[in-house]
C-alpha cells in the first residue's frame, strides 16, 4: 500500500490574467483542502475515474522537453497499472488548485534530479520549477503560469515580480480577532479555465482593452499585493475595490451571471469587495471585507468559507 505526502490547494490572492502579462502574482497555500497519490486498491468510481485521468496526464509527460526534466516512466506506468489514483478533498474547476496540487505530486515523487524544498531555492531554481510545471500542468489547462504546482509543492507563499524573479514570501501574520478578512464565495458551478483565458487573449488584441490592462488592472493589483505585504489595510481595501470595479467592468465573461447584481452590492454598500479567484467563470469568488459580520449577514444565502483574518 502506498501513501504519498499531502499537497495542499491555492488561492491566488492577486494577480490572475495579470500574471498572462508577466505582472505581479501573491499565491498563498490553502491548508484546508489537500490531496495525496494512493495505491490501496480502491475500486470506487473515483479512483478509477483519477487512475484514468493520470494515465492519460502520464502520456502527456512523455512528450516534454527531456531537457528541461524526465520522469521514471517505467515505475509511474508500473504503479498506475496497480491502480494508482490522486485522492483529493480539492475540488476541481472552482480556482483552488486541483491540478497544481496533482503535478506536484507527481513531479515530488517520479521526477529524475528533482528540485527539492530542502535545498537553497535560488531564483535560478524557482524559475525552473516554474517552467517545468507549466508544461507539466498544460495538460489540464492549454496555458498554465506554473505557480498553482509551485505552490503546492513549496508550501509556501509565493510573490512573482514576472516570469523570471520569483521568490518565497511572508505574509503578515493573521489575527484572530479582527473583522477584517478574505473569504471564499461559493458560486456552485464548476468552470474551466482554458476557454476564460482564450477569450482573456482574444480581448488584448483590442488596444482599449490592453491599455487598461496595463494603467488599471495591473497597475491597481500590483499595488494590493504591495499593500498587503505590508500590512496597509486601509489602502489595500481601497484598492481592492478600485479592482473590483474594474472587473466588473472589463471581465463580465468570468464573472457567473447571478453573481454580478451581488458583487455590485458589495461595491456600492462597501460591506465587501468580491474578485476573480483564478480565472473565474465558477468556482469560488475571492472576497475582501472589512466587517465579516457584516459580509456574512448580506451574503446569508451564500456559502463563505473564511480564508485569512486581519
Amino acid at each position: 500500500m502506498m501513501k504519498g505526502p499531502l499537497f495542499y490547494a491555492k488561492i491566488l490572492l492577486f494577480g490572475e490574467y495579470g500574471i498572462i502579462k508577466n505582472a505581479k502574482a501573491l499565491s498563498i497555500p490553502y491548508n484546508y483542502y489537500k490531496g495525496a497519490l494512493r495505491m490501496d486498491g480502491n475500486t470506487t468510481e473515483a479512483a478509477v475515474s483519477s487512475n484514468a485521468k493520470l494515465k492519460a496526464f502520464a502520456e502527456h509527460l512523455t512528450t516534454l522537453d527531456s531537457a528541461l526534466v524526465t520522469f521514471d516512466h517505467k515505475r509511474l506506468t508500473s504503479d498506475l497499472n496497480k491502480g494508482m489514483y490522486f485522492d483529493s478533498s480539492i475540488p476541481q474547476g472552482y480556482g483552488v488548485g486541483s491540478s497544481g496540487a496533482l503535478v506536484a505530486a507527481i513531479y515530488d515523487r517520479y521526477a529524475f534530479e528533482k528540485i527539492t524544498v530542502l535545498e537553497n531555492l535560488t531564483r535560478q531554481k524557482l524559475t525552473k520549477l516554474k517552467d517545468i510545471f507549466s508544461a507539466m500542468e498544460s495538460f489540464f489547462h492549454g496555458k498554465s503560469s506554473g505557480l498553482d504546482p509551485l505552490n503546492s509543492f513549496l508550501s509556501l507563499p509565493i510573490l512573482i515580480h514576472s516570469k523570471s524573479k520569483i521568490e518565497p514570501t511572508g505574509i503578515p501574520s493573521q489575527s484572530q480577532k479582527g473583522k477584517a478578512a478574505v473569504f471564499l464565495l461559493d458560486s456552485g458551478m464548476t468552470s474551466e479555465t482554458a476557454p476564460l483565458v482564450s477569450i482573456f487573449l482574444d480581448n488584448l488584441e483590442a488596444p482599449a482593452f490592453r491599455k487598461m490592462m496595463k494603467h488599471e488592472f495591473i497597475a491597481i493589483s500590483d499595488r494590493c499585493i504591495e499593500h498587503f505585504l505590508s500590512g496597509n489595510i486601509s489602502d489595500l481595501f481601497s484598492d481592492v475595490k478600485k479592482l473590483s470595479s474594474v472587473v466588473l467592468e472589463h471581465f463580465s465573461p468570468m464573472i457567473p451571471k447571478r453573481f454580478r447584481a451581488v458583487w455590485k452590492k458589495g461595491i456600492d454598500t462597501n460591506a465587501y469587495y468580491l474578485k476573480l479567484c483564478g480565472s473565474g467563470g465558477g468556482g469560488y469568488i475571492l472576497g475582501f471585507t472589512q466587517d465579516l459580520p457584516k459580509a456574512k449577514s448580506i451574503l446569508a444565502d451564500h456559502q463563505l468559507e473564511v480564508v485569512y483574518t486581519f
